[in-house]
């Protein structure tokens, strides 16, 4: 059974992630709410302050108003991301950022 983790205007489908998978995010924050024409998802892999592999994805206007974008993770590295707008506004949690665990996939024991 897949789950989908829920902060409040972001939603990550599936949780928890594994390391090869490909990851729905979906957005209807700040950004969204304050009228932006386009939002990208701004993410990278690592911790904190040494994110790696970064990237800025264009992300899709769905028809409930939100945002989404797919990307697969290819690491077992943290999963951090935010959001901006093409204005460079930026949605990043209030400093935190979004961040999550990656799995290899196996069970443990």
């Amino acid at each position: 059974m897949q789950a989908t983790m829920t902060y409040s205007e972001v939603n990550v489908t599936p949780t928890p992630i594994t390391a090869g998978e490909k990851v729905t995010v979906k957005y209807d924050g700040l950004l969204n709410s304050n009228g932006a024409d386009k939002i990208y998802l701004h993410a990278g892999v690592g911790f904190k302050d040494g994110w790696r592999d970064v990237t800025d994805i264009e992300m899709q206007a769905q028809n409930d108003g939100s945002w989404t974008a797919q990307l697969r993770i290819n690491t077992t590295d943290r999963f951090n991301f935010c959001f901006k707008d093409c204005a460079n506004n930026w949605d990043n949690n209030g400093g935190s950022n979004w961040s999550f665990e990656v799995h290899n996939g196996q069970m443990y024991r």
